[in-house]
Formats: structure tokens, C-alpha cells, sequence
């Protein structure tokens, strides 16, 4: 009961039912992106599962595929969005990690140069 309740509050799950509105440049039977409200770079995707995870902590063996598949779908957005010249991919993973919203994704970063170390 507390994971299906979890769910129904998740900001990410609504924008997946489309109880939330989100500027999306992708979505198929997996997964959903749209434009992050704050974005930090010129170009700012977020890319989530439609499935919900809270976090690759919570991933499973079963999982495997499907994260294999979030992956090359970021490569297709960043590709559609013509990040020809380079982008990061960032997944957050916990409060130390600087995840806030607990739906695991990823956020697709490109339009500028990436500094090292990231934060």
C-alpha cells in the first residue's frame, strides 16, 4: 500500500499519467522526456521510466534491459536535438548523490561546455 501511495504522489509518475503538464521532445511505451522546469544548461532534458524506481538504488536484475534502454534512448534525444558537438548524462542517485525527486531519471545535458569535476 505505501509503494502504490508513493506512486500516486510521485511528481514524475504524474507527469507519466499526464496529470502534470511537461514540455515533452519524446515518449514511447517506456519512457517519457521533457524540458527540466530549472535547467542548467541551454539544453536540460529530463528522461524518466515510465515504470517507477525510486532510485538505481532500486533497480533489479529484472530492470537490466530497461536501464540499457534509457540509456540509448537519451542517445536518440541527444541526437534529435542535434548535441552533435557533446552532452553529459547525470543520474542522480540519493541525498548525498543530489537526488530530489524519488523516480529514478536521468538528465541530459548539452548546448555548452561540461567543466570537470561536475559539482
Amino acid at each position: 500500500m505505501e509503494e502504490k501511495n508513493a506512486m500516486s504522489e510521485c511528481i514524475f509518475c504524474r507527469i507519466v499519467k499526464g496529470e502534470i503538464p511537461s514540455k515533452k521532445v519524446y515518449e514511447d511505451e517506456n519512457f517519457v522526456a521533457f524540458h527540466d522546469i530549472d535547467p542548467q544548461a541551454p539544453v536540460h532534458i529530463i528522461v524518466i521510466p515510465k515504470k517507477h524506481i525510486e532510485s538505481l538504488n532500486e533497480a533489479t536484475e529484472e530492470d537490466a534491459k530497461l536501464l540499457g534502454e534509457w540509456v540509448f534512448t537519451a542517445r536518440k534525444i541527444a541526437e534529435k536535438l542535434k548535441l552533435d558537438k557533446g552532452y553529459r548524462i547525470v543520474i542522480n542517485t540519493g541525498p548525498q548523490g543530489g537526488q530530489v525527486v524519488l523516480h529514478l531519471h536521468l538528465h541530459l545535458l548539452g548546448g555548452r561546455n561540461m567543466g570537470w569535476p561536475p559539482g
